[in-house]
Formats: structure tokens, sequence, C-alpha cells
């Protein structure tokens, strides 16, 4: 088949990768978000799928909006027989889906009808489910809310934070997605409607959604600091600054201390939750690299019952 890939992110990489090498379908062009601002400088920087198809020699168009009426007459133009989406970041129009023959196919990071929306991957961390996946659907105009032609299940490991579950996801999605695309070729895959129960949303998680909450539970705190890594990034108030959590871990053992509460030793630095206490191992002060924990505890110099979170 012609295929116009969609997709912006480092996540969409090895979806696009896999359909380059796909011997029975062609990548005609790649649409992708337009060029952002990054770095100390804010030049701007095109998106990792743009700098992939580029170096592929692949057509790439960057819509401001997928409507925009010249980025639609370019797609007429290309004709392609079904476009596959990765994390593309932009609402698809009528006039852009109704292109291609085959429709758009979505890989989403969950088992739908889970975790619709943005941030499958996070939600899926932050609620301790122990097994999420990816799906391939045919993009509707609701929300993740089509009908699903493939699934694949994932294992939520006990230390993943997002960014680990994501890049597993990322490599055996890519997998799916081009044997989603040779099943619809072949007319042997059909998508089959998702069920009415079940449905979960994943809005994006803000900032604030990152911010710890010392009253909770303390296996609360270490989903929170896992699924919001690496973005948005958890974090908490230290003397009035900002401070992101990058690793914590429950210590099951130990419950003398109140929530927030600081406890460093050379070698290590507890937090005191709703529970149990967690450990920090790293952790990143405003304006400073990542560090270790015990050492950001000995620059500070923590006094005997000093609070996070004020």
């Amino acid at each position: 088949m012609k295929l116009v890939f969609a997709g912006t992110p480092e996540v969409a990489v090895p979806a696009l990768d896999a359909l380059i090498a796909s011997d029975r379908h062609e990548v005609a062009a790649v649409v992708t978000r337009p060029d952002a601002p990054a770095g100390r400088g804010r030049r701007l920087v095109a998106s990792p799928v743009a700098e992939r198809a580029e170096e592929a020699g692949i057509e790439v168009l960057k819509p401001a909006r997928p409507r925009d009426e010249d980025f639609l007459a370019r797609l007429r133009e290309i004709a392609p027989d079904c476009c596959p989406v990765v994390a593309y970041g932009a609402l698809l129009p009528k006039d852009a889906l109704a292109v291609p023959a085959r429709g758009w196919v979505n890989l989403h990071f969950s088992l739908l009808p889970a975790w619709r929306g943005a941030a499958p991957v996070q939600h899926a961390v932050m609620a301790g489910d122990e097994v999420t996946g990816a799906s391939t659907f045919l993009i509707e105009e609701g929300l993740d809310s089509g009908p699903v032609y493939g699934v694949l299940t994932e294992e939520v490991r006990p230390t993943d934070t997002s960014g680990d579950l994501l890049t597993r996801l990322a490599f055996a999605g890519a997998g799916l997605l081009a044997a989603t695309m040779d099943g619809i070729e072949d007319g042997t895959l059909h998508a089959v409607p998702q069920p009415a129960e079940g449905i979960t949303l994943a809005p994006k998680i803000t900032v604030e959604d990152a911010q710890v909450q010392w009253s909770a539970p303390a296996l609360r705190v270490d989903r929170v600091v896992r699924g919001c890594t690496p973005a948005p990034g958890a974090w908490t108030l230290f003397r009035g600054e900002r401070l992101k959590l990058i690793q914590a871990v429950p210590v099951l053992d130990r419950a003398d201390l109140a929530p927030g509460e600081l406890s460093a030793a050379k070698n290590n630095v507890y937090v005191g939750t709703g529970s149990h206490a967690v450990e920090l191992l790293w952790v990143q002060p405003q304006g400073k690299k990542p560090m270790r924990a015990a050492d950001w505890a000995r620059g500070v110099r923590i006094a005997h019952g000093e609070l996070l979170g004020i």
C-alpha cells in the first residue's frame, strides 16, 4: 500500500522505521508537527520523525493545522491508501480523515478502551496497572474510540518509569502497526468495535498533577514519581524552591516519619508519607543537574524535623 505516516516524537520513530523497512508498503510522505523551539538558544528544531524521514529521503509535510487547505490538497495529490499514525499530536479534521481509502490507523499505547487520551502510559503506571499494552485502531472523530484491529500486551514492571515502559511499547508496537498494515492490505484483518465497558481516560499529565502529596501512602508516591518520569517530572517544594524527584523507593519497614518529614544519614535520605517512608535516590534541585539524593542532602544540611512540600 501507499502510506502517509503521521507522527512527531521519538517514540514514533520505531514504527516509521518498521514501515520503511517493509517490502510490502511505500511510505510516500510523512506528516509531523512544525519545527519547535528547543534548547537554551530556543532555535527551531525539527521533530525526531521529520529528521528520520529526511534521512530516508521521504517528503515531509509540516502543516500548522491539519485542516490547512494546502496540506489537504497535497494529501489528496499523494492519494495514500492508508495513513498510519503514532503520537502525531494534533486532531485530524473530517476532510483529512476522508482522504485515504482505508482510513487513518492509530497505534495507541494502551489496551483500549482503557486509557483513552494523550498520556496512557503515564496513567497506567500511576494507577498501578500490572499489565498494559498497545492497540491499533481506525481513527474516528471520537477520542480513541474507533474499532480495533490488533493488540499486544506488556507487563508493567515494579520499577518501570513511564519512559521505560513507553520505550518497550514503541518497539513492540512498531511490529504491531506493520502487521496491521499487512492485514489491511490482505483483507485478512477487520476492525472490531471497542466494548462499551472498561473505558478510562488518560488526559495529559500537568505540572500540577506531578506534585507529590506526602500525605498519600508510600506506594502512591512511588507511582507518581515513576509515572511522571521523565515528563513532566515529579516534584515537591524544599525551602520554597522546586525539587524534582527522579527516583524514590518505598521503605516498608520504616514508619517513624511524619508526612514530608526528612531524615538524612550518610548515604540515605528518607521522607515520611501517609504510610511508610520512601527513600530518595536521585533528585534535581532547581537550576542544577540531577544528583544523588545523599549528595544533595549533605549540601543543603537538612535540619532535624525539616519538611518537604512547604
